[in-house]
């Protein structure tokens, strides 16, 4: 008989085992509920790496998220170590005190099994989802904003001693497994030949030829990863993008952080505002030609700018409130307002960002059409021609963004550039068709 103090044994969970871990535990099962075998058990997990179980008790509900000792959506035969919940959770408790409401409350995190316990968050749904259905979200654009601001300021050498961010970046170089999937998945496997990779064929197949022979765009990749492994700015999330939001009409948070590193804060950006302008992209085939199309892709056009101050604003106001890190001193750059270096470094400081955020926004994309694991606002297109004129809007926009950055100097720029891109995009399609 096994040590009643020793450690339980990994095990991945099915429903039956979710009732009796939760039951374990005596706080969790007054939550839901003081009766297990009445509880509703149901998985819902839809994204690329984990279980996760929505349990509903008589009193409450909860979400329990359980890592998988290999990528779900390639099976077994791509391992993958569990402890990225260890990341998870970690992330969660670092920027809890920051973003107050805009993530789940943790209940339990239970390192034997690695797995997490959180809210239920209900009536939200996946950002992706309600985009593809041509819905609004009044607060989305300015929340995310707000959270990247309060979740990178906060973890950055502005607001603590570097003592500090040091002993994070010994926390989460833990985390090697994912970043090398990002390193791969986003930096490198779309510009080459890889067995991971797929893409709309035979319509995109000149497209994608002419990407993987595209000198300049490879280089501009290339700098993208060197930043990407090199500018150790804050801690970001590393997977903030549409399927990583939930959201109501009034509520925005941000979930799964299990991506997370010490690295470029443009990074965190560039994936929201990415997944955005993917969104604009598909939404030709997701809403009725005229007023309803043109009218809810101005609306994600609106997001862009609104997401991009929001963070841009808000970042400013706490850098404006007192720093207490060792970056950019006061005792050097004078007080607010009073002193042009200061003003000169943080226009600096942000247009930095800004360019960072574009040129992270173009990776994610090109990486979403011609890598591995694409997104559904794209790949529920059911005809492949429309699917592919789809994507080659968002391709030759990303390859602006990621190649001709000094074309962008606002995001207004940014905004007035993508309904062209598409029609020239379109335009040189139906030339090569006739």
């Amino acid at each position: 008989m096994a040590n009643a103090h020793e450690p339980a044994p990994y095990r991945i969970l099915d429903a039956e085992g979710v009732r009796s871990f939760l039951a374990s535990h005596a706080t969790l099962r007054s939550r839901l509920g003081a009766e297990p075998e009445r509880w509703q058990i149901r998985e819902v997990g839809d994204g690329n790496l984990n279980l996760v179980f929505i349990v509903e008790g008589g009193n409450g509900a909860v979400c329990l998220k359980q890592a998988l000792p290999y990528v779900r959506a390639a099976g077994p035969s791509w391992p993958m170590t569990p402890e990225r919940a260890y990341f998870e959770n970690a992330y969660f408790s670092a920027v809890a005190p920051h973003v107050g409401r805009l993530i789940p409350e943790i209940y339990l995190y239970e390192p034997d099994l690695y797995c997490i316990v959180m809210e239920r968050l209900a009536p939200h749904i996946i950002l992706r989802h309600g985009l593809i259905g041509g819905q609004c979200y009044p607060d989305l654009a300015r929340d995310i904003g707000e959270y990247v601001a309060r979740a990178s300021f906060f973890t950055s050498d502005l607001a603590q001693p570097f003592e500090h961010k040091l002993d994070g970046m010994a926390l989460f170089a833990g985390n090697k497994p994912l970043v090398r999937i990002s390193v791969d998945l986003i930096f490198t496997d779309p510009y080459r030949a890889s067995e991971r990779n797929r893409h709309t064929s035979p319509q995109l197949d000149d497209i994608v030829a002419a990407l993987r022979a595209d000198g300049p765009l490879k280089l501009a990749a290339a700098r993208m990863g060197w930043k990407f492994l090199n500018q150790v700015e804050a801690l970001v999330h590393g997977d903030l993008h549409s399927g990583s939001v939930m959201v109501t009409g009034g509520d925005t948070r941000v979930i799964d952080p299990e991506f997370a590193f010490y690295g470029p804060i443009g990074f965190d950006l560039g994936a929201f505002f990415g997944n955005l302008l993917l969104s604009w992209y598909s939404q030709r085939a997701h809403r009725a030609p005229g007023a309803e199309l043109e009218g809810y892709r101005s609306w994600i056009l609106g997001q862009l700018a609104l997401f991009w101050r929001s963070f841009h604003d808000r970042f400013l106001a706490l850098w404006d409130a007192g720093t207490r890190g060792d970056a950019y001193p006061a005792a050097l750059l004078g007080p607010p307002g009073n002193d042009a270096a200061r003003a000169a470094a943080r226009r600096e400081f942000m247009a930095s960002l800004f360019t960072d955020m574009l040129g992270f926004a173009a990776c994610k994309m090109i990486r979403r059409i011609v890598g591995f694991a694409h997104v559904i606002d794209l790949e529920s297109i059911p005809d492949r021609v429309q699917r592919a004129a789809c994507e080659a809007g968002a391709l030759a926009m990303a390859r602006m963004l990621l190649t001709e950055p000094q074309r962008f100097a606002s995001v207004q720029d940014v905004i007035d550039a993508v309904p062209r891109v598409e029609v020239a995009a379109l335009s040189d399609r139906s030339a090569g068709a006739s």
